[in-house]
């Protein structure tokens, strides 16, 4: 925090990334509420998620070779403005699925440039040294604004109904966008021959995470973790209206459960030494605490152990996702950083349109307690394979602690 532009940048992203929670909440119980069908939950997500997974490669090669602040206040420009067109669609009534679909996707395109944009951006703002820090205080923003948001949400659908919720999702981007202007970084020029060797360039990433196989496993392992196990998420409408008989308060507690334990193992794991071990200990943790979590709620009949399942959740995701992305940084260096930081977002968002389209599916015709079951299978799993590299992963953090 001694860095003036990471405190700007924390606050800013804090105000916004409430009211994007509070929106995702809204947006969720509005397709429930006009299709009643847990395959639409699914098909809504995958609309979001289904452009990162096309374009989130490219995106990370113009990452490398763009002014980063610059593409990200280009970006989160766009997404205020999809917010205010949900809110008008909503507000006069004439919203429909299909918009919700499309302004679901426009969201997902725009992401795919925002999101390894922000991650490669945090060096710029602190440097090296400061750097596992910061990302586990990045990470403490998006749990912090998880908490609030959905509970805020929760209440103000019962209130107002979902409108009120896009268009103060709408207004908080001013937050991050006004942020991101004040900040005094030097700017990054493009380089010349960008047109010419896109290709070429996006082949060096390709070639880094391939021949780097602590990175590949990191990568792999997060891409089935997040595409199909976290993906027990679409579900938790249907589990707070139809199983816990909670409503719209209920599923936005649920989610403000987790992100309440995500805060706190994002504390957990700023105030926790930067050493090695740590960080190995870190993603193991979490990657078992989140798949134990998922089963826990899966069979849990009473709202306030789901409750509690979510919290664990949100620990042990905050864990795992923060420990693989401060390796991931560690290993790279800055030239190819944001292709690095593409690929962790294809591989935390790439396979989620087929995961939460499965999940949907498994949802409508299993019922979601075994689907999300299955999903805490796949979660457990995963955990136990990358437990099988901790060795190999331990010999690239000790060779780049050398260079």
């Amino acid at each position: 925090m001694r860095h003036r532009n990471f405190r700007l940048f924390f606050g800013g992203q804090l105000v916004s990334l409430i009211g994007t929670w509070m929106q995702t909440v809204a947006q969720a119980w509005l397709v429930l509420k006009l299709t009643n069908s847990p395959l639409m939950l699914g098909v809504v997500s995958a609309a979001n998620y289904l452009p990162i997974m096309i374009v989130a490669l490219f995106a990370g090669v113009v990452v490398d070779h763009v002014d980063r602040r610059r593409l990200i206040i280009g970006a989160q420009t766009m997404l205020m403005l999809s917010a205010f067109a949900l809110f008008t669609l909503t507000y006069t009534g004439l919203v429909r699925v299909p918009y919700v679909i499309a302004l679901a996707a426009l969201n997902g395109l725009v992401s795919s440039f925002d999101m390894p944009g922000r991650q490669a951006f945090i060096v710029e703002m602190v440097g090296r040294e400061d750097l596992p820090n910061a990302i586990a205080l990045n990470s403490m923003i998006f749990n912090g604004a998880r908490t609030i948001g959905p509970a805020i949400a929760g209440l103000l659908i019962v209130l107002v109904g979902v409108s009120g919720c896009f268009l103060l999702n709408g207004l908080s981007f001013l937050a991050v966008i006004g942020s991101l202007i004040a900040m005094d970084v030097p700017r990054r020029t493009m380089s010349g021959d960008f047109g010419i060797s896109i290709l070429k360039r996006l082949g060096e990433g390709f070639s880094y995470v391939w021949h780097h196989l602590p990175s590949f496993y990191l990568l792999t392992l997060g891409a089935l973790t997040s595409g199909f196990a976290i993906q027990y998420t679409v579900l938790i409408p249907i589990f707070a209206r139809d199983l816990l008989h909670s409503g719209a308060k209920g599923y936005g507690f649920l989610l403000g459960a987790q992100g309440l334990g995500a805060v706190f193992g994002a504390a957990v794991l700023a105030s926790t030494s930067s050493e090695p071990k740590y960080l190995r200990r870190s993603l193991i943790m979490g990657g078992f605490a989140m798949s134990v979590s998922i089963a826990i709620f899966g069979l849990s009949p009473w709202f306030a152990l789901s409750a509690a399942a979510q919290a664990l959740n949100g620990f042990g995701q905050l864990q795992y996702m923060a420990a693989t992305n401060t390796m991931l940084q560690i290993f790279v260096s800055d030239e190819l950083r944001g292709r690095v930081m593409s690929f962790y977002t294809m591989s935390f968002l790439g396979l989620a349109p087929i995961g939460s389209l499965s999940v949907g599916f498994f949802g409508a015709h299993l019922g979601p307690r075994p689907a999300t079951l299955i999903c805490a299978a796949i979660g457990l799993t995963c955990a136990g394979l990358l437990a099988t590299r901790m060795r190999m992963i331990a010999a690239a953090q000790a060779a780049r602690a050398l260079v």
